[in-house]
């Protein structure tokens, strides 16, 4: 039985939504997959995978990455076709699993990031090691699909339906943008559900390099760090490294490759690592900072283009923030008590985002930058809601000690 034949049974579904609402922060999600099965919406899309009709076209968009400016190519289905490649996600993920070495953590079960991070931190001699860190430059829409789908074939050996079904979306040549059908090389289409097992498939032979070499060396889709004992060793793997990229299509890039030497430390996935300590890294609080100031500004024009006082403003920013940071999404890991806390041993960038995080509030609050501002206390804040990433940080159980 090919692995499309699950995607029409109720059992499949009903498991899928069992396990997306087990993790926190799913909530919408799972109201929309939770109607969508109860509809039966899956049924239409699975009789049309089944005689072979032609898939919806993906819309291709332009987004800003999250806490930045820059932008960002990503593709979508439409919902009942996304939702169908979900479920069909899920399944590859977890029957192909073996697939892949211990190093790679991205999109796997039972794995997370803050796994990659406690693996690194609990190396033995860690502290006396060099590192080599590269993002890959517009990965997944930068994958060569001729060079990919020989790769996708040996992997899917056993499931010849599921391999042609794959294969067709990833060569269709069209997208739509604009409410136009455009042609164009899209690679492994970011944003679409089944780009997460493609990214992890296509460098697996470089993860397996490693492994085999006993090579201290982790990667989450396309961010990438190694270790070694000497500068000298780090350069080697790190020349071995970008020659097999380069030699797949891929680049680096360039502004965020660097060595680190053991009394610089190391930051991999939003943490830093320095002398024992584990905190967030720096980018990631000046990130936070910089969503914080725009917020702050948006905010004080809508007080006073709506001539609202200061508190409804602030009321807004503690709303925004509070989710943000504690209450999750559909991708449970980003918020910051899920991302940070279990691995983090110090409380200091926590202190940082949580004095800034009162400064804007006092701003929207009293319309100054001034010493005048301080009139607004933190008791006043605390009453307003605003809840302290220190507080939460030694409230959770089971957090690490320094």
């Amino acid at each position: 039985m090919s692995m499309l034949d699950m995607l029409s049974q109720r059992d499949s579904w009903e498991r899928f939504y069992k396990y997306k609402s087990s993790l926190v922060g799913n909530t919408e999600f799972c109201k929309r997959l939770r109607r969508f099965i109860d509809s039966e919406g899956y049924i239409s899309v699975c009789e049309k995978i089944e005689v072979g009709e032609r898939f919806p076209l993906a819309e291709k968009s332009v987004i800003s990455k999250l806490d930045s400016q820059k932008k960002r190519v990503v593709y979508t289905y439409p919902e009942a076709e996304n939702i169908v490649l979900k479920l069909l996600t899920h399944l590859i993920l977890r029957k192909y699993d073996y697939l892949f070495s211990d190093g790679l953590y991205s999109f796997r079960p039972n794995r997370t990031a803050k796994d990659a991070v406690r693996k690194i931190t609990r190396t033995s001699d860690i502290n006396m090691m060099y590192s080599y860190k590269a993002d890959i430059s517009n990965y997944f829409n930068s994958v060569p699909i001729d060079k990919f789908l020989p790769m996708l074939h040996k992997s899917l050996y056993d499931d010849e339906r599921l391999y042609l079904f794959l294969s067709s979306l990833l060569t269709e040549s069209h997208v739509i943008e604009d409410n136009e059908i455009i042609s164009e090389e899209k690679g492994i289409m970011a944003g679409t559900p089944l780009s997460a097992f493609y990214a992890n498939l296509y460098l697996k032979e470089l993860d397996s390099y490693f492994a085999e070499k006993e090579i201290l060396y982790e990667r989450y889709s396309d961010d990438i760090i190694l270790f070694a004992d000497s500068m000298q060793k780090c350069e080697k793997y790190a020349e071995f490294l970008k020659s097999f990229i380069a030699d797949n299509g891929l680049k680096i890039n360039n502004a965020k490759e660097s060595f680190s030497t053991p009394e610089n430390g190391w930051t991999f996935l939003g943490f830093s690592y320095k002398d024992g300590i584990i905190d967030i890294a720096p980018v990631s609080v000046i990130k936070m900072k910089h969503k914080m100031r725009r917020k702050t500004r948006a905010l004080q024009r809508w007080k006073k283009r709506n001539g609202l006082d200061g508190e409804k403003a602030a009321l807004a920013f503690i709303r925004i923030f509070n989710k943000k940071l504690f209450e999750g999404s559909e991708n449970n890991d980003l918020t910051w008590n899920k991302w940070f806390f279990s691995v983090i041993n110090t409380d200091k960038s926590l202190r940082i985002i949580d004095n800034y995080a009162q400064d804007c509030i006092r701003f929207l609050i009293t319309g100054k930058h001034t010493k005048s501002r301080f009139n607004v206390k933190y008791d006043d804040i605390k009453k307003l809601g605003l809840k302290s990433l220190v507080h939460e940080y030694y409230y959770i159980p089971n957090k690490p000690c320094r």
